[in-house]
């Protein structure tokens, strides 16, 4: 059963937060939503991360005439895996996007004009950060889960590194201690995509550089994908609206790639695209430390991964890296590999292979006092 129709919510912090630059960010407003209701111990609550482009609209509609639902609508509602009656789960939308939080579209306090390339640096720690603030603001002090897959599954793994009295599990899917030379020089590609658009001009456009955002996001979908996927879905088909010796015919997979593109630009800026790139590329579980080992000391609560078989932007041996290392700090840690011919998108759209494990976990989770 679906949880309907959810309203956006949103929380300002006037104080903000220190970057991991050295600058000060502030205010920051945080979009975010909730589905369910806090119980009486306020420990029922499940944070909920979005993945590079996603938002704060994990399920639900917010009109009735609207054609899709949130991006996780499958996992959420009465009896499904985030049961509604049974949790309160909250989904924030990170800073630097352009859906509500803080980021390059907001308005400059110094200036009264956009950010645009004025806006610092961030990173995904610096996305914890800010969501600390508002789960303090909620009043929970400690999380019964953080999960996420992605991006999503570094900000998971931020909260067990730097919060561990703030969380009571954590799940994270299709993720990665720090992102390899092939998937940062992917996102490089896609950022020159932009950067030449001639209307990017240094971020400072009135009009979205529809044709470099629309490569950009095509690169992107590349990397989402998988070599089985593609063939499955595409195959070698040649448009059925061009003929084969046409010079700008199109193979389906190059139309399904310049759908997909353009179709972006009139959901997602620019320049908050290039930023949230850059904090991927960024990251490092391990930063500031002098070793992973180092940095997964904190941890204090069971912590599941998953990983999918075609993923070739995050490949397993990445989170097989990641439990290996929790193992040999005698962490709780359950690992799972699941076979999937869907790629890096597998977490997103094979739920039901990965259901039946985090119910389990949850079941062992609350057995042990986390609820």
């Amino acid at each position: 059963m679906s949880v309907g129709i959810v309203t956006a919510q949103s929380r300002t912090f006037e104080s903000g937060i220190r970057l991991d630059s050295g600058r000060l960010l502030a205010p920051i407003t945080l979009v975010y939503e909730t589905y369910g209701h806090l119980n009486a111990s306020r420990s029922n609550a499940i944070l909920v991360e979005h993945a590079w482009t996603g938002d704060a609209h994990l399920a639900g509609k917010h009109r009735e005439e609207d054609t899709k639902p949130g991006w996780w609508d499958a996992i959420v509602g009465p009896g499904r895996l985030l049961d509604t009656d049974r949790y309160f789960v909250i989904c924030s939308n990170v800073i630097g996007s352009c859906h509500g939080s803080t980021g390059p579209t907001s308005i400059n306090p110094k200036t009264g004009k956009r950010y645009n390339l004025a806006f610092p640096v961030i990173t995904v720690r610096d996305m914890v950060r800010a969501q600390k603030l508002l789960i303090d603001a909620l009043g929970i002090e400690k999380l019964l889960c953080v999960m996420g897959g992605s991006m999503g599954g570094m900000q998971a793994l931020e909260w067990a590194t730097q919060h561990p009295g703030s969380v009571a599990s954590a799940i994270m899917l299709a993720t990665t201690p720090r992102p390899s030379p092939q998937a940062i020089s992917l996102n490089a590609v896609a950022r020159w995509a932009i950067f030449n658009d001639p209307t990017w001009r240094k971020g400072e456009y009135k009009h979205n550089p529809k044709d470099g955002l629309a490569l950009a996001r095509g690169i992107g979908h590349i990397t989402f994908l998988s070599d089985e996927s593609m063939n499955t879905k595409f195959g070698r088909r040649f448009s059925a609206k061009d003929g084969q010796f046409d010079f700008f015919g199109q193979f389906e997979v190059e139309r399904y790639l310049n759908y997909n593109g353009y179709n972006f630009v009139d959901r997602f800026d620019a320049n908050s695209f290039l930023y949230l790139a850059k904090a991927l590329d960024l990251y490092d579980v391990a930063l500031g430390y002098e070793s992973l080992a180092e940095a997964f000391a904190p941890v204090a609560a069971p912590v599941q991964f998953f990983a999918f078989t075609s993923d070739w932007l995050y490949p397993a041996y990445q989170t097989e890296e990641m439990v290996e290392c929790l193992r040999g700090l005698g962490k709780p840690v359950e690992y799972h590999l699941i076979t999937s011919a869907y790629g890096h998108d597998a977490f997103l759209l094979e739920h039901e292979t990965f259901t039946p494990l985090v119910r389990d976990f949850f079941s062992r989770v609350e057995q042990s006092g986390g609820l």
